[in-house]
C-alpha cells in the first residue's frame, strides 16, 4: 500500500499504546504525540487510536502502491504529495504511483510528523497494540523501525467519500509557554522534598535544555543541577511515562513512551498526562520549562483536552456530511 523510499531511520508505527501490561514487565510505548495521533485518526473516521506512523526524522518519503485517503498531523514538515503542497492537520487523498514528501518542520510547529492511513495502519497486534516497541524488538512492523523498500498496508485503502477538510492543530488552540518557552506542568512526585530548596526552586525557574542523549525512552535534561539534601538510596519501583527522575548527575531524565516500566532513581516530579504530546514535540536541543501543577489541575487539563477532542469531533463531522452534500 505504502512503500518507503526514504533510508531516513526511526519512523515506526504507532498506535496509542500497548496499555495495561506494565505488571508484566512491559512498557506502553504508542505515539509520543497521542492528539496528533487522534486527531489524524478522526480526520479520516479511523477509532482514535489506530495504528499510524511516526517520522522524527527527515527527509521522509513514501509512494502509494493503491490510491488511498491519509491524514497529516503533527509538525509542519512542508509535505508535498508529488509537487502538490499539502496542507498539515488535514485529509487528503493519494492515488496509486504518486510520492509523498515530508521535509524539516517549520520553527515552532513540533519535531515529529504523524501519517495516518484510511482503516489505519495493517501490522499485527501484539498484546493488545500495533505500537512498536524499540527495545523488546516486537509490535510494529517486525518491531523495528522501517527501512527503505518496506512495504505497509493500510486496512482500508481506496477512494474516501470525503477529503480535502482539517483542524486547527493543538499548539494554537490549546497554547501553553512561559518566556516565550514550551512549557509542561509538572505534579511534585514521591522524593521532591528530598531535595534541597535551592534546586527545587531553580527546577521552576530555569529552562532545561533537550539534549543529545534524549529519544523515545526518555529526555535527559540539562539544567541546573537538582541537589539531594542527603544522599537517596531507594529500592527500585514502578515508573509511568512522565516520570521525572534525577540520577547522581543531578540532571534529570523524563521518562517517555519507551520508558522501562521500573526504575531506582528517586522521582523528582510527573509531567502531567495532559502536556506529554507537548513535551514528545519538543525538538532535540530545544529548551522547555516547566509549571508546578496540583493534583486538581492536572485532572482540570485532562478535562480540557478530552472537551478540545470532542469539539474537534464535532467540527470533523460537520465538515465531512457537508462534503459529502456537495
Amino acid at each position: 500500500m505504502i512503500e518507503f523510499l526514504s533510508s531516513t531511520a526511526l519512523a515506526t508505527v504507532q498506535d496509542a499504546g500497548r496499555l495495561g501490561s506494565l505488571r508484566f514487565g512491559v512498557g506502553t510505548a504508542g505515539a509520543m504525540d497521542q492528539l496528533a495521533l487522534a486527531v489524524g485518526n478522526l480526520l479520516l473516521g479511523n477509532p482514535t487510536g489506530a495504528a499510524a506512523l511516526e517520522v522524527p526524522v527527515y527527509p521522509f518519503q513514501v509512494r502509494f502502491t493503491e490510491d488511498c485517503a491519509f491524514a497529516l498531523t503533527g509538525a509542519d514538515c512542508q509535505a508535498r504529495l508529488d509537487q502538490q503542497m499539502l496542507a498539515p492537520w488535514w485529509v487528503h487523498q493519494a492515488r496509486k504511483g504518486q510520492v509523498l514528501t515530508l521535509s524539516l518542520p517549520l520553527a515552532g510547529t513540533g519535531s515529529r510528523a504523524y501519517v495516518a492511513l484510511a482503516g489505519g495502519v495493517d501490522v499485527p497486534e501484539v498484546l493488545a497494540s500495533r505500537s512498536t516497541q524499540l527495545r523488546g524488538a516486537f509490535g510494529g512492523f517486525d518491531g523495528r523501525a522501517v527501512r527503505q523498500g518496506d512495504v505497509l498496508r493500510a486496512d482500508k485503502p481506496g477512494l474516501a467519500a470525503a477529503v480535502d477538510f482539517g483542524v486547527l492543530p493543538p499548539a494554537l488552540t490549546l497554547p501553553l509557554t512561559l518566556d516565550g518557552l514550551p512549557a509542561m506542568r509538572v505534579l511534585p512526585a514521591a522524593e521532591y522534598t528530598g531535595f534541597k530548596e535551592d534546586s527545587r526552586a531553580a527546577f521552576w525557574a530555569g529552562e532545561w535544555k533537550i539534549t543529545a542523549q534524549s529519544d523515545r525512552y526518555g529526555y535527559r535534561m540539562q539544567g541546573t543541577p537538582l541537589v539531594p539534601k542527603a544522599a537517596m538510596e531507594i529500592r527500585s519501583h514502578g515508573i509511568v511515562p512522565g516520570v521525572i527522575q534525577v540520577p547522581s548527575s543531578g540532571q534529570p531524565i523524563v521518562q517517555m513512551r519507551d520508558a522501562q516500566p521500573s526504575g531506582g532513581y528517586p522521582k523528582f516530579g510527573t509531567v502531567i498526562e495532559a502536556d506529554l504530546w507537548r513535551l514528545g514535540q519538543a525538538a532535540i536541543g530545544s529548551r522547555v520549562r516547566f509549571i508546578e501543577a496540583t493534583y486538581e489541575s492536572a485532572i482540570a487539563a485532562l478535562d480540557e483536552v478530552q472537551a478540545w477532542l470532542d469539539e474537534v469531533r464535532r467540527l470533523i463531522e460537520l465538515q465531512r456530511w457537508a462534503l459529502q452534500r456537495s
